[in-house]
């Protein structure tokens, strides 16, 4: 009975819900058509990742109202995106959005009184960035709801808090269901912002608890191949006197499946599955920071050793 009810009808409850949304998406054209930075060529339903949204309301109700702060957060900012999806809204209100989100998810972990103001700010700029590197990376098909499995998959397999197991359990059976509509040659949906924002509120939300629990910062190389790519991509374009808040496509991962024609499966799950032996390894406590360092340093070289012919060629042109 435990597993129906813990597994089985959560997982129903949200397949159910997202083939409902599709329903409300093509009734109202929530659609996303392709223009010239887009990595598909037909319309797809746009903001799929609200799967994200309904699956923190019902772990709510399994757990009885664990984590208000975080819920509130995931909502505040999950409803602003879902908005700027259907039409789309001032950066000031989105920006606005991000940082109440911020502010109720150290609240959620217990910070906001325990360290000090600058601490808190430079943390909260940290969290507003991983946010919106979060959703810069969500441009072709699975590479969301794949590299997001490598990241929480290996905290769920680790933790031994009721709590923050169940959230996880949640959160792993909605990628399930949003991998099965994204995950594939011609997406059914794609995460939208409401669905990549949404992940990054919980994804930092677990990494910072993850980090109190053990005081080991090095939870952080759970966001490595994200970090690389967002990081270095905004110093490419700085070098090449580009407005960095303008739309583009010259991350590592659009090069590679829009211009080298690579499938966009198999570049999402190459990021995905090299996240994951870093997060597993760091999870199990196989590398430390020594093979941190080391990772880091040879997936940089890779990294610039793939982007250069792709930034020369470009240059040219």
């Amino acid at each position: 009975m435990e597993v129906f009810t813990i597994y089985i009808l959560p997982f129903v409850l949200m397949m159910a819900a997202e083939l409902i949304y599709f329903k409300i998406a093509d009734r109202y054209n929530i659609i996303d058509k392709p223009n010239q930075r887009s990595s598909h060529a037909v319309p797809v339903t746009r903001g799929g990742g609200i799967i994200f949204l309904v699956a923190m309301v019902l772990f709510s109700f399994y757990s009885k109202g664990t984590y208000p702060y975080l819920l509130t957060a995931m909502l505040v900012s999950g409803i602003v995106s879902f908005a700027d999806d259907v039409k789309p809204l001032p950066n000031y209100i989105k920006f606005s959005a991000h940082i109440a989100s911020v502010l109720l998810v150290l609240r959620e972990c217990s910070v906001l009184s325990s360290l000090p103001l600058l601490y808190l700010l430079v943390i909260a700029i940290v969290l507003i960035g991983v946010i919106n590197a979060y959703n810069f990376m969500d441009g072709i098909n699975g590479i969301t709801g794949l590299y997001s499995l490598a990241v929480i998959a290996p905290l769920y397999f680790t933790e031994t808090g009721e709590n923050l197991k169940l959230l996880m359990l949640f959160s792993l059976l909605a990628l399930l269901v949003f991998n099965f509509f994204n995950t594939r040659k011609k997406a059914r949906c794609f995460a939208g912002d409401v669905g990549s924002i949404s992940l990054a509120i919980l994804i930092a939300f677990l990494i910072i608890m993850r980090i109190r629990q053990t005081d080991d910062f090095l939870y952080i190389g759970l966001l490595m191949i994200y970090g690389l790519d967002a990081v270095y991509t905004i110093v490419q374009r700085l070098f090449q006197h580009e407005n960095i808040f303008q739309p583009h496509r010259k991350h590592l991962y659009q090069y590679l499946s829009n211009e080298k024609k690579i499938p966009q499966l198999v570049v999402g799950g190459t990021f995905a599955f090299i996240q994951a032996m870093i997060s597993f390894s760091i999870s199990y406590g196989y590398l430390k920071i020594q093979g941190i360092a080391i990772v880091f340093i040879s997936l940089s070289i890779a990294y610039w050793v793939l982007k250069a012919p792709f930034i020369r060629r470009n240059s040219v042109k």
